[in-house]
Parts: structure tokens; C-alpha cells; sequence
């Protein structure tokens, strides 16, 4: 069985600042691929600087397979640093999650979120009110994982290494803001064991 994977987000799934080859979503498909897994290469819909709604936006414009057998959901950074309402990231973060499991044709086990990055703790925030920034990052998170779980998707958690591995340069790509391809690797690993699992399920 050849597998499809989708991946949703913002600059963190397209990888910015690195080769398309080291975003998290071609380095998850090529560990699968090395479990003997075979899986076509991930079809991405995410731009830098995505908020929740331009998402949105860009999903109700994409013509989509009928059915992917696994999905992954990243977003929400950008609306916390433009000073969205967290009100909002719920609501229209609850729509992503419910279209993500349309997409994956009702298969809840499928559909994997990933928690958002505290950019607070690169070097490109060194001038910023870091504490708010974390603070602010793990409200979204909370509700990111809430709805996540509700719905009966997967929640894995990249936060709280990247915050250590963000002290770390060879984990920080040249911009000082994204992480650097080691980092994306990490998170590869997490996603590529919880799909496997749900392979061998």
C-alpha cells in the first residue's frame, strides 16, 4: 500500500529558511520510508506568516484528493504574534481540525497536531518580552491541545525541546527565527513513530 500524507500550516511545514528536503514533513516521509513504509511525497499547504484564517482561505480554494490516510495540522504562531484574540485561533483552529478530519475521511487516529513553537525563545526575539511571549504560547497550546484531543487526534508536543534546543545554534536556521534542519528532524522523529504505529494498527 502506498500511503498520502498531508501537511497544514505556516513557515514552520514548508520549512523556511531550509531545503524543502529538511521541513519536517519530507524528513517524517523519509524515515517512514526507511520502516519499509511506502509513502508518496507529502503534499503541503502552508505559506510563511499563515495566520489560522489565511489557512482557512487557501483550503477552501485547494482541489484536494477525496481522502488522505494521514494528516498533519501546525498553526497558530502567527496569530499570537500579530495579537489575534485567542478567542479566534479557537474557533477557526476547531474548523481546521474538523476539515483535516474530513479530509482524512472521519479517521480521527490519522490526524496529528503538532504544538506550536515559542519563537520568544530565538535569538531574534532577545529584544522582546520573552515571558509574555511564552505565556502567550502556551495559551494557544492549551487550547490547541484541548480541541486536539477532544476531537480524538493526536497531540504531540515539540514545544518544550525547542525551547532548550533554541540555545543551541546548530538548532537555529541563519534568520535567528526558525528552527534549523536538526531541529525539524526532531519533530520528524515524533511524527514518523506516531504514524507508525497507527500503520501497524
Amino acid at each position: 500500500m502506498n500511503y498520502s500524507y498531508l501537511a497544514l500550516g505556516d513557515s514552520y511545514t514548508i520549512g523556511e529558511q531550509v531545503l524543502l528536503s529538511e521541513s519536517f514533513p519530507y524528513q517524517t516521509v523519509q524515515l517512514l520510508r526507511q520502516n519499509n513504509l511506502s509513502f508518496s511525497a507529502p503534499e503541503i499547504i502552508a505559506k510563511n506568516e499563515w495566520t489560522t484564517d489565511e489557512l482557512q482561505k487557501k483550503i477552501h480554494k485547494t482541489l484536494f484528493l477525496k481522502k488522505y490516510d494521514f494528516i498533519s495540522l501546525l498553526i497558530g504562531v502567527n496569530n499570537q504574534y500579530r495579537g489575534k484574540n485567542p478567542d479566534e485561533y479557537e474557533i477557526q483552529f476547531e474548523q481546521l481540525i474538523q476539515k483535516a478530519i474530513s479530509l482524512s475521511g472521519n479517521n480521527l487516529k490519522n490526524v496529528f497536531v503538532l504544538s506550536i513553537p515559542d519563537w520568544g525563545t530565538m535569538p531574534f526575539a532577545k529584544d522582546r518580552d520573552i515571558e509574555k511571549i511564552a505565556e502567550e504560547i502556551d495559551i494557544y497550546n492549551d487550547c490547541c491541545k484541548n480541541i486536539t484531543l477532544k476531537f480524538g487526534c493526536t497531540f504531540i508536543d515539540i514545544t518544550q525541546s525547542q525551547r532548550i534546543d533554541s540555545k543551541d545554534p546548530k538548532m537555529v536556521a541563519s534568520d535567528g527565527l526558525h528552527p534549523a534542519a536538526l531541529e525539524y528532524t526532531k519533530w520528524a522523529i515524533k511524527l514518523a513513530a506516531a504514524i507508525t504505529e497507527a500503520c501497524s494498527a
